[in-house]
């Protein structure tokens, strides 16, 4: 037996020498057995790890154990986050709108009372009042014209970062011409509706056409929009309701009589 392999199976040392010549042949003859006999342990390991007794489902998993024992997770986002950050821009529109100008605070304020007393005074007396409805939907005439008007005040002055182009000029002219076309209608659901548009567009160009408004200014065109929007279709549920009350009225006396 050569000394490689004694000192392979038996772990007996023995003394590096200097391989020359026949020694260096011997060497490399030695090295190749123990090369061979590792292919061979390898295979014999091949064809055990294949028999029918292991199951290749838990090789595999033993195996991918090995590389990566954690089980997967994915980073969602939690609701707190998204309450958060819901929290945070309403916080930043509620500030902004008490920075804003008291004036324009107050006066916004006082504009919308028009709009709010309307549907409230109805649902209060239970009765829907036409004179009511109209006078509304001309009050919002009145404020659409006033703010598609509000544009050409804004581009008008040479400082101003908005030009007195087709763009800006123009859009300005659409929202009155809505108006205008909501007072034509005889029905006052029609004109709401109609209002509703216009006051839509108007607020589209003042958020999108010209961002160089001001933050307070933005938040309170929101604000003031919502509020007429749903005075507007809050008066038109009502003359809906007050139809129907109406004739189931009128059916029940004619099935009476």
């Amino acid at each position: 037996m050569s000394p490689l392999i004694q000192r392979c199976c038996f772990h007996t040392p023995f003394k590096l020498q200097k391989l020359t010549g026949p020694r260096l042949l011997l060497y490399g003859k030695n090295k190749t057995i123990c090369c061979s006999l590792g292919l061979r342990l390898q295979r014999d390991v091949c064809l055990l790890s294949r028999s029918r007794s292991l199951n290749p489902a838990s090789v595999c998993a033993t195996k991918l154990q090995a590389f990566h024992t954690s089980p997967p997770f994915f980073k969602k986002k939690t609701p707190k986050e998204s309450e958060t950050k819901d929290s945070g821009i309403l916080q930043q529109s509620m500030k902004s709108l008490k920075d804003s100008p008291k004036p324009a605070l107050y006066l916004s304020f006082v504009g919308l009372i028009p709009f709010v007393s309307v549907p409230l005074l109805m649902a209060v007396q239970g009765t829907y009042y036409p004179e009511l409805a109209f006078a509304q939907i001309t009050y919002g005439a009145v404020t659409v014209s006033f703010l598609g008007g509000m544009r050409w005040g804004f581009a008008l002055p040479e400082n101003s970062p908005a030009k007195p182009d087709w763009l800006n000029l123009a859009n300005s002219t659409v929202p009155p011409l809505l108006a205008w076309q909501a007072l034509l209608f005889k029905d006052t659901t029609c004109g709401a509706i109609m209002l509703v548009m216009a006051l839509g567009i108007a607020l589209h160009y003042d958020l999108s056409l010209l961002p160089t408004y001001p933050r307070w200014f933005k938040v309170l065109r929101v604000v003031g929009t919502v509020v007429m929007v749903s005075s507007l279709l809050a008066t038109a549920a009502l003359k809906t309701i007050s139809e129907e009350q109406l004739s189931n009225s009128r059916n029940k006396w004619q099935s009476t009589k």
